[in-house]
């Protein structure tokens, strides 16, 4: 059929997935879309409760996991969004960030929400990435200066 696009779901043992009918991950040709991803591991155990900076890096371990299984490498990243309980701890999570992507560089937000679906978590982070990305050049914006 013209036009269509291969979707292909990835899964995982999430009691969330099935429960709200949505996929850990969809890749859509060569652009792979993460959702919101938590420091809960296997058997709904919170990782790091408490810790900002160790369930951002954990949650970022996911999602390497994830792009892996889907053919994908952390370079392909181009976007990521970050929802926070506590903006007071940015730093924290700046920094887990910054030790993956800061060559990278993707667009990225970070957000504070009231809560998570489980008061221990600090943080839920979402991706997209598309496959074969290569950085060309950064080019500096300067935002200062006023339009002409």
């Amino acid at each position: 059929m013209a036009g269509k696009k291969e979707r292909v779901n990835y899964t995982t043992k999430s009691p969330w997935e099935p429960l709200r009918g949505y996929a850990r991950a969809v890749k859509v040709g060569d652009h792979l879309f993460i959702s919101g991803t938590t420091a809960i591991a296997d058997g709904g155990v919170v990782v790091a409760a408490g810790d900002p900076y160790e369930q951002t890096r954990y949650v970022i371990s996911v999602i390497r996991k994830i792009l892996k299984e889907a053919g994908f490498a952390v370079a392909d990243v181009v976007r990521t969004r970050l929802y926070v309980t506590n903006m007071g701890k940015w730093d924290d999570y700046a920094r887990a960030h910054r030790e993956v992507f800061e060559k990278i560089r993707p667009a990225s937000s970070i957000v504070q929400v009231m809560k998570l679906v489980d008061p221990r978590l600090m943080i839920e982070m979402e991706a997209e990435a598309i496959k074969g990305c290569e950085l060309i050049e950064s080019i500096s914006i300067p935002l200062n200066s006023p339009e002409k």
